[in-house]
């Protein structure tokens, strides 16, 4: 079976869900209506029986580029032939205005008389359920799903369509300067679509431009590497729920992070986890209204809390608790990586360095927007008391392993930062707080890192408590005011991460021979966010060159329209989950700091 590599793909949306289009001009995976709906289109995930929505020319084209128009997430695709150019442009409707979703597809002969072909054979329910397709009126199909979750879908066509293989078909073709345009919509029963307006498809296109460019006009970056920035945000609000404010780390699942291998895992989730990071990334981009949201969100978790004062590790969108981790043993997963899995069994495990971000984030958010609100603060003594009467415990940690608990040194790093931040906000607020217990714990966190995670003959802080590997996520230790950043400790550190752990300038996140077993088979690659922390600790660090060679050689490794994946393989290859949010966020804080301190170098 033939797969595109996970780099050959670029991503539109809606902020309910997002779609991927690969090269070829083929959507391969597309959740709908929602991020975490079940899948109509998984080709990515099983060529045979996955579905999909191919759009293009017929036989070999010389050469295709596939560019988002500036500052957009509107995509063009286009085909240079021997014989003329076609153009595809794909994008999602986000005007506020629509209620039944919607996706345009638009295929133009730029150049010359252009045959092309096109296929729509959605595949319901995670590819689990059949089917009815009816054609109405020669250039309509009808697909009603025979699954629980009973969603129907109807193409609308401007070329006549044929049934082909339980899909909607067309063989067509067009002049110089002329389009054919595909919207594929939800029907909703007793809602009249909005595609049927005069001029839907052009008067769309110029309305979702408007609103990307609108969106993106609001960043206050200006720095050295702007168009990489601003893609990343772009990505960032793509993958952005609009109804809830909620981020997911990714908007696909079952992407192998090791090919052919079982860890397989889905992404299309809110973590805890990522609140601090996704809040300082907007705010220093200066999109208050996404970082008031997210912390909304992270706010109404915090009156959802376990009787003990404890949370979540991740949530749904929506903030539902149930993600229960199964098996989809009937699909091949990509490239024969099985299994592939919905739901996230890391629901379930403890992981104490959330409350680190969370309280990170709020502190944040506090300081530089939105004020903390009396019952907010009730909430958040809780949890920091959660924190203080359970730090000493081991837990799978920001890896989530599942190889068994550990006593890792980034829970206790992040369980520091819950106390501290909670000591802060009391402090700088006069807020009500027990600070002397608080004070107390602080105190015992840190001199426990400094006497049980530090190893002298190394030089180094260990991953776990007495151990002697190292982890990548020990980089934020100076990031959130730990440790200075030319602290000589700090600096003695940084060279032994570079020595075990930085191939070129990409970073693993712990070795082969980790003292915390992960519990899982197969050599996964390199973990994109951690090369850009690495990036950020080496400008901090006063080795600005240094850093700006690595983050500029990361640049390098990013997909053709600026994207990245989770890992990226010993060849470069992208793996896991696409496009992930994490990564683009560490993107963005490192161009921010470099860039800074290039000024103050160059001033």
């Amino acid at each position: 079976m033939t797969y595109r590599p996970i780099e050959d793909y670029g991503v539109i949306g809606d902020l309910n869900t997002v779609a991927l289009i690969s090269r070829g001009g083929s959507i391969d995976f597309m959740c709908f209506p929602d991020f975490d709906s079940p899948s109509i289109f998984a080709r990515l995930l099983d060529d045979q029986h996955g579905g999909y929505f191919s759009l293009h020319p017929e036989g070999n084209s010389e050469k295709i580029k596939q560019l988002y128009l500036a500052d957009t997430n509107v995509l063009l695709t286009r085909f240079l032939k021997c014989d003329g150019v076609a153009e595809l442009s794909d994008y999602m409707p986000v005007e506020e205005s629509t209620v039944i979703p919607n996706l345009v597809r638009r295929i133009k002969a730029v150049r010359g008389t252009i045959d092309f072909t096109m296929v729509c054979r959605p595949a319901f329910d995670y590819a689990r359920a059949d089917h009815v397709l009816d054609i109405e009126n020669g250039n309509q199909a009808l697909f009603t799903s025979r699954g629980e979750e009973g969603l129907v879908l109807r193409l609308r066509s401007e070329v006549p369509l044929e049934v082909q293989d339980g899909g909607a078909a067309a063989r067509f073709t067009l002049e110089q300067g002329e389009t054919a345009a595909f919207i594929l919509e939800q029907v909703k029963e007793g809602q009249t679509s909005p595609c049927t307006a005069a001029n839907y498809v052009s008067d769309t296109f110029k309305q979702t431009v408007n609103f990307w460019h609108g969106w993106i006009e609001k960043s206050n970056y200006t720095g050295r590497w702007r168009e990489a920035v601003n893609r990343s945000a772009l990505t960032l609000k793509l993958i952005t729920s609009r109804i809830h404010g909620s981020m997911v780390a990714a908007p696909t699942f079952g992407l192998p992070e090791v090919i052919g291998g079982e860890r397989n895992w889905d992404y299309r989730y809110a973590w805890i986890r990522d609140s601090a990071f996704v809040i300082y990334s907007l705010l220093r981009l200066g999109f208050k209204h996404e970082a008031r949201e997210f912390a909304n969100w992270i706010k109404e978790r915090t009156n959802d809390l376990n009787p003990d004062g404890s949370l979540q590790v991740v949530y749904g969108l929506d903030g539902s608790r149930d993600l229960e981790e199964k098996t989809l043993s009937h699909l091949e997963g990509y490239r024969g990586s099985q299994p592939v899995r919905i739901g996230n069994g890391a629901c379930t495990q403890l992981q104490l360095d959330i409350y680190g971000e969370l309280m990170d984030a709020l502190y944040l958010m506090d300081k530089y927007d939105q004020n903390i609100t009396h019952d907010l603060w009730i909430n958040l003594i809780k949890i920091v008391d959660y924190v203080t009467k359970n730090w000493e415990r081991a837990d799978e940690g920001i890896w989530e392993i599942r190889g068994g608990k550990h006593h890792f040194l980034f829970s206790r790093l992040m369980c520091w930062v819950a106390v501290d931040r909670g000591i802060r906000i009391a402090h700088n607020r006069g807020l009500p707080a027990p600070l002397e217990t608080w004070r107390g714990v602080r105190d015992e966190i840190y001199r426990d890192i400094y006497e049980n995670f530090w190893h002298d003959e190394k030089g180094a802080f260990t991953q776990v408590r007495h151990g002697t590997s190292l982890d990548a996520s020990s980089l934020l230790m100076p990031l959130v005011r730990f440790i200075s950043p030319t602290d000589p400790r700090w600096l003695s550190h940084l060279e032994q991460v570079e020595e075990e752990l930085v191939y070129d300038s990409l970073v693993y996140r712990y070795s082969e021979e980790a003292d915390a077993r992960d519990g899982l088979t197969g050599i996964e690659g390199t973990f994109s966010i951690c090369t850009f922390w690495f990036v950020e600790n080496l400008s901090r660090s006063g080795q600005i060159r240094k850093a700006r060679l690595y983050f500029e050689k990361m640049l390098g490794y990013a997909n053709h329209l600026g994207l990245y994946a989770e890992e990226l393989s010993p060849q470069g290859e992208h793996l896991g989950n696409f496009p992930q949010a994490f990564t683009h966020l560490a993107l963005i804080t490192a161009a921010h700091d470099l860039d800074k301190r290039l000024d103050r170098r160059d001033g």
